[in-house]
């Protein structure tokens, strides 16, 4: 017998690209509310970190929406 969880991710694999995307993003919305303090000074530092490096030119950015497009294309058939 399947457990809860084997379930869930079965059912969630069967749905559309759209309301998988849909669920993922309900999913780290919801375990961002568990963050630990830890984990959440962790990331500060890496965000902090990569607006220097965006500021002193290191790297550059990728607008959102070809970052969206690109997602799109992969995940659209």
């Amino acid at each position: 017998m399947p457990t809860a969880l084997e379930q869930v991710t079965k059912e969630a694999m069967d749905l559309p690209p759209r309301q998988k995307l849909a669920l993922a993003e309900f999913l780290l919305e919801s375990a961002d509310a568990a963050t630990d303090p830890e984990s959440e000074a962790a990331w500060d530092s890496e965000i902090r970190d990569r607006i220097r490096a965006i500021d002193e030119g290191r790297i550059t950015g990728v607008a959102y929406e070809d970052v969206m497009r690109a997602a799109e294309g992969r995940l659209v058939p």
